[in-house]
């Protein structure tokens, strides 16, 4: 009975072992999975339509469909291919270089961009603090009501402003109504409707960040900095605005990029004058057909973008590790 019971326990034991091993390696392989699923997501969606895009920018325009060449494929083989790939060329990257309206359109689009992420932080700050603040029974109703305008079409609310903006508009009619005008304010295809429909449009995105930063912050600390003789002020840059500097950060890449290639609201706010690289992009990929140059600037525009969030980020990790 005795041997039995060693014998089982023995078993016992070993079933453990080998149930730990497998949790194990279950473990190791659903954490391998957790990791390769975003950068697959990044190949499929990122990394393939980057590269396509960039060959095309390599091409040449051609009046065809697709319009430029060469066309890459495998019917003649893999010399064939080796050949196509000789004629590519980076002469619209030179093009870009030569013409300044592109260089115009890209420092335009920089100054709009930065200008309109200011005002949103601007706009922002003071609402996600009050929504941080706020009692915590109507917190979810305060976000709520921050992201209700995306419910409706985007196109839909940057077209009312149109309405608003026009001269014979809401916001004309009710300042001549209340008399702080004596005419109506041209406000309608310039740079301050530009302003007026992005902040409008990104908000959201400036404020959700900034409030799931403020949300965790000790509020005692500007007591604290206050009871010792800071003033409101004081304790705002002092305690505050350091404490919720990552979700300034957060906020302002999230209205900065997209806005830096924004369409739409120069198009309908901004007007034809306006010259940003989105809209110049769309002329050059649908009004003049030149898909190679179009590529190019897609593809100067994503550096532009993607370099310095990479050298910030890097910046950020060397910090943290020398924090340590």
């Amino acid at each position: 009975m005795t041997n039995v019971a060693v014998q089982a326990g023995a078993l016992d034991v070993g079933s453990q072992a080998n149930r730990s091993a497998l949790g194990r390696a279950v473990s190791a392989v659903t954490s391998r999975l957790v990791i390769i699923v975003p950068y697959l997501w990044l190949l499929v969606f990122f990394l393939i339509p980057f590269i396509i895009v960039f060959k095309i920018s390599l091409s040449q325009t051609a009046i065809a469909m697709p319009p430029y060449t060469p066309v890459m494929g495998l019917g003649d083989g893999i010399s064939g291919l080796f050949n196509q790939l000789r004629e590519l060329g980076i002469d619209n990257y030179i093009w870009l270089t030569e013409d300044p309206l592109y260089f115009n359109a890209y420092v335009s689009s920089v100054v709009i961009a930065g200008i309109s992420t200011f005002l949103a932080l601007l706009v922002g700050f003071p609402i996600a603090y009050g929504m941080a603040r706020a009692p915590a029974t109507i917190r979810p109703t305060l976000l709520m009501l921050v992201i209700l305008p995306f419910w409706t079409s985007f196109l839909i609310r940057v077209y009312a402003w149109i309405g608003i903006l026009k001269p014979e508009g809401l916001l004309n009619q009710f300042l001549l109504a209340t008399g702080v005008i004596d005419e109506p304010l041209v406000i309608l295809n310039t740079h301050a409707a530009i302003f007026i429909g992005i902040v409008y449009s990104y908000l959201p995105f400036m404020i959700l960040p900034l409030y799931s930063t403020l949300e965790k912050m000790d509020f005692s600390l500007i007591e604290a900095a206050q009871d010792l003789g800071c003033t409101p002020i004081g304790a705002f840059w002092k305690i505050t605005f350091p404490l919720a500097l990552p979700g300034v950060v957060a906020g302002c890449m999230l209205v900065f990029i997209p806005a830096v290639g924004e369409f739409v609201i120069p198009d309908l706010l901004g007007g034809s004058q306006t010259l940003m690289i989105g809209k110049t992009l769309w002329n050059e990929f649908f009004a003049n057909r030149d898909w190679p140059v179009s590529s190019a600037v897609a593809v100067i525009l994503l550096l532009l973008l993607v370099v310095p969030i990479m050298i910030f980020q890097s910046a950020q990790a060397r910090a943290q590790e020398q924090g340590r």
